[in-house]
């Protein structure tokens, strides 16, 4: 009984933690400079080393442009979206793939997966606080991908995702490209 007790309040802990987060990303100003998105990326890595270890993740990268951000919201932006790839996985090794690439004056930035995907309807729902499509069966509280789209939205891009039930999921976003 204590025991269930003391993992309802870390749970609830991190369900506050996230909340806090997502609600600052609306109100609090971040300083934004010029940002290579590599060293975002290898944040992120480093801070899911532990997981990624656990589950054997194989990861391809592609380079990575400088843009206009805030380097800890591009670190949390990336961290939510490989997390998600890392715990929604199949059996197998995770297979994650980061690219980006310049278009129309802005970059196009994707993370791929080979894990378990969603039905394609649900591809707009994702993005909404609280709203899971596993249920409480994994970890988590369901702000992750809310978080994500605050993000690119308050740089001035978009964020979508498309995918196969089965056969994994790609998470695409754009952010304004610097201009020289």
């Amino acid at each position: 009984m204590q025991k269930l007790a003391i993992e309802s309040l870390e749970r609830l802990g991190a369900l506050m933690h996230d909340i806090l987060s997502y609600s600052e990303l609306s109100v609090t100003p971040r300083p934004q400079t010029l940002v290579p998105l590599g060293d975002c990326l290898q944040i992120a890595l480093a801070n899911l080393q532990h997981h990624i270890k656990q589950t054997g993740a194989d990861f391809t990268i592609g380079a990575m442009p400088e843009v206009i951000a805030d380097r800890t919201h591009m670190a949390m932006l990336f961290q939510n979206l490989i997390g998600n790839a890392l715990k929604y996985r199949r059996e197998h090794p995770p297979r994650i793939r980061i690219e980006a690439e310049h278009t129309d004056g802005e970059w196009r930035l994707s993370v791929n997966d080979n894990g378990q995907g969603f039905q394609p309807e649900y591809s707009a729902l994702i993005f909404q606080p609280f709203k899971r499509l596993h249920g409480h069966n994994f970890p988590g509280s369901g702000i992750g991908l809310a978080t994500c789209k605050r993000i690119v939205d308050r740089m001035g891009g978009r964020i979508w995702a498309e995918s196969t039930p089965g056969r994994g999921s790609t998470f695409y976003f754009t952010l304004p490209a610097v201009i020289d």
